[in-house]
């Protein structure tokens, strides 16, 4: 959604149609070619977003967000208020996450609410307007609480239907790193995604890239946030426990070196089905 759509006068009218050409596509069970970001599904069924989920959106912000929760604000030196810059149109302004933001130090003990409150600020607060008109639309066909059985995956896939997902070329276009192509770990993985029925490649498809969008001239044009980005296998070189997880910016697997087949494929497909949010720091 574009935060300055307000230059048009009727761009509320718009969100709104699109919310009612959605729900009533869904209503009628007719699939779309369209795709949303994992925090606008989240909208819909009225599922608060974390801040894993800007990762898909804006890599830059979450990077800084994440080193920020993992350091101590006093050993770094910054000097950061509630508040942030904005620019529109060429225009900079300072915008307050809360009240009196601009005269409130964010330290250690509240680093967590202004992350919070940062990630609220760009995927919801600078869009509410549009947000609320198009599920205004939305929910006029499909009421709220009848949506919010399914979950962010489950309405991906609800709006866009289940795609074809070609394993072999996808194992064509993918890089590997501190893994080979004749790993062992490679060969089992490649053998669990094979075993995998449509649903959940599907699934594995919105675990690592963020959307279950296959590209229209396969995954040699797979699309990252800085344009063509190949499907990436990492070595994951801590614990075995670990379940797989994703960096959907990157569409990068970092894939743990499991010791037998049957581990891996649990694992991987644990991931797949319950880890929506499978977001680790690149």
């Amino acid at each position: 959604i574009n935060k300055s759509s307000y230059v048009n006068p009727e761009h509320l009218d718009y969100f709104k149609f699109v919310g009612r050409l959605i729900a009533k596509a869904i209503y009628d069970n007719k699939q779309l070619d369209c795709y949303f970001t994992r925090a606008f599904y989240k909208h819909i069924l009225n599922i608060h977003v974390k801040y894993q989920d800007i990762e898909s959106e804006d890599p830059e912000i979450f990077k800084s967000l994440e080193f920020l929760l993992n350091n101590s604000i006093e050993a770094l030196g910054y000097d950061l208020m509630f508040c942030v810059e904005v620019e529109e149109f060429g225009v900079r302004s300072s915008r307050q996450l809360k009240d009196n933001g601009s005269k409130l130090l964010v330290t250690d003990a509240n680093k967590q609410e202004y992350v919070h409150l940062m990630c609220q600020m760009k995927m919801t607060g600078s869009i509410r307007q549009q947000l609320n008109a198009f599920l205004e639309g939305f929910y006029e066909l499909i009421p709220r609480n009848l949506i919010s059985i399914f979950n962010e995956q489950e309405l991906e896939l609800l709006i866009s239907g289940l795609p074809e997902i070609d394993v072999d070329d996808l194992c064509v276009n993918t890089e590997y790193k501190n893994y080979t192509r004749t790993s062992q770990q490679i060969q089992w993985f490649w053998r669990a995604l094979r075993s995998f029925d449509q649903e959940d490649k599907a699934k594995f498809l919105q675990f690592v890239t963020g959307t279950s969008k296959v590209p229209l001239q396969g995954f040699a044009h797979l699309e990252g946030m800085n344009g063509t980005q190949k499907f990436t296998i990492q070595k994951d070189t801590r614990s075995q426990d670990r379940l797989p997880s994703a960096h959907t910016c990157f569409n990068q697997l970092d894939l743990p070196e499991y010791p037998n087949y049957e581990t891996l494929q649990k694992m991987l497909l644990l991931a797949c089905r319950e880890c929506s949010e499978g977001f680790a720091f690149a």
